[in-house]
């Protein structure tokens, strides 16, 4: 595994710009590899062993997934909508798992670590580089409950909604008095239909 300053340039470079949730992220992933018992799962075969959940759509997100290898397309990257600057790292082999959540303290105690900065943005950065685990992270040991469809590897399961026919993949269906449906028939999707567009 490359040492954190690589970890921190590289991740930044993928990421576009380097700023204090990607040192979180870097040190959140770090800490969670570190848990779950696996050094560097991106580059070796223990990248089938590992899932984490992550709870907040922010730069962090990218750091964790720059250092894991984990990946939407790879059903290895899991993303709960909660915004919360949070992640769950899970080693399926041996069902170990961790929530790491980033405390809020740690960004008032970033004038303890570096005072000498005064842009409170360079200064949460500089802090967060140095400030102790302790300070900048709560974990917990959690269970998560995974079910088959929500595992690594090819596509499996599969069914369609019953108002329109679409295929719906890897039980993601939804159940209204009985029936199968898709999100958009469920009236649960995210956007609203307009028009049908002829290419």
């Amino acid at each position: 595994m490359m040492d954190f300053e690589q970890l921190l340039e590289g991740s930044a470079k993928e990421h576009g710009h380097l700023c204090p949730g990607q040192v979180i992220g870097v040190r959140m992933a770090l800490l969670g590899l570190e848990l779950i018992g696996l050094d560097n799962p991106k580059e070796t075969r223990d990248i089938k062993k590992i899932i984490v959940y992550v709870e907040i759509d922010r730069c962090a997100a990218d750091a964790i997934s720059y250092v894991t290898g984990v990946r939407l397309g790879r059903r290895s990257l899991k993303f709960r909508d909660y915004g919360i600057m949070a992640a769950t790292f899970i080693n399926l082999e041996t069902n170990m798992s961790f929530r790491i959540l980033s405390t809020e303290s740690s960004r008032k105690a970033s004038d303890l670590y570096a005072p000498h900065i005064e842009e409170p943005h360079i200064r949460q950065l500089e802090a967060y580089k140095i400030m102790p685990l302790s300070e900048l992270f709560e974990v917990t040991q959690v269970r998560v409950s995974l079910d088959d469809s929500d595992m690594p590897g090819p596509a499996g399961y599969k069914t369609c909604c019953k108002r329109c026919g679409i295929v719906i993949r890897d039980k993601k269906q939804v159940l209204v008095k009985g029936k199968v449906l898709c999100h958009a028939c469920a009236g649960m999707a995210y956007y609203r239909e307009i028009k049908s567009v002829t290419i």
